[in-house]
């Protein structure tokens, strides 16, 4: 099975990512099929940000690789993901969102006795 994710480059707390596909068993740094485009996130420009190639995205995702939920995201905000792969984007979000607001009303249930 192919995954899309992302590759580990740059220097030492100036991280830079290579998007490729890559067989799923193999290492993160390990054989690529292909690259697939480029994301920096330490660029203060959105423009020199992330470069994609989505042509060739969306066949990888047709042909039925999965993304990880970090390629998930960036592919999401470039409005790449299918439709089935961008439902199942959205629940993951809102299970997440609901798991954080749920620790939040934990927390603030369990300080509102101890502020008594």
């Amino acid at each position: 099975m192919v995954r899309l994710r992302l590759q580990r480059l740059g220097r030492r707390n100036r991280p830079f990512y290579r998007l490729s596909a890559i067989e799923k068993r193999n290492r993160r740094n390990g054989v690529v099929l292909e690259q697939l485009g480029w994301y920096d996130p330490v660029s203060q420009d959105p423009a020199k940000q992330v470069q994609l190639n989505g042509e060739r995205i969306k066949y990888w995702l047709s042909q039925g690789a999965q993304p990880s939920e970090t390629v998930a995201d960036l592919l999401s905000r470039a409005d790449l993901l299918t439709p089935k792969l961008k439902a199942q984007w959205e629940a993951d979000r809102k299970k997440a969102r609901d798991r954080v607001e749920a620790k939040k009303a934990a927390e603030a249930a369990a300080a509102a006795p101890a502020a008594e």
